[in-house]
């Protein structure tokens, strides 16, 4: 873990400044068949900021989908994160409304190795659009 000054920054990971369209979904019962659109504003290869219309809330699964080959940073997403139907799947950390009613939200990629998470959303999604799981 690196060590920071006073006031320098405390992140593990530098994000890159990337603003391009988003495209998410919210891991609901009520919303999860909703392709809804937002924008990225930085990525890093632990989570990303947005901007997004939806009120969301911090503990929110996300599934996300936006232009990765771009990103050089993106083998790095690849092999931590969970990816799910060519999107990744991220919890939503902070959410805050800007000026414009929008919302900017702090989203932490899951990895594959976060224990309950990941099944847990891959079944909720697929009842939620009336799968079996094993389909």
């Amino acid at each position: 873990m690196p060590e920071y000054s006073a006031g320098g920054e405390r992140r593990e990971f530098v994000r890159q400044d990337y603003v391009h369209p988003l495209a998410y979904k919210v891991c609901k019962k009520d919303t999860v068949t909703k392709l809804l659109q937002g924008y990225t504003a930085n990525v890093s290869q632990t989570g990303l900021l947005c901007n997004i219309k939806d009120k969301v809330e911090p503990e929110d699964i996300l599934w996300l989908s936006f232009d990765r080959d771009t990103l050089s940073i993106c083998s790095d997403i690849e092999k931590r994160s969970l990816i799910y139907q060519n999107g990744i799947i991220g919890k939503v950390v902070w959410a805050k409304q800007a000026q414009d009613l929008s919302y900017n939200v702090g989203i932490h990629f899951i990895t594959r190795e976060e224990k309950g998470v990941a099944p847990e959303f891959i079944i909720r999604t697929e009842l939620s659009l009336g799968k079996k799981p094993d389909e």
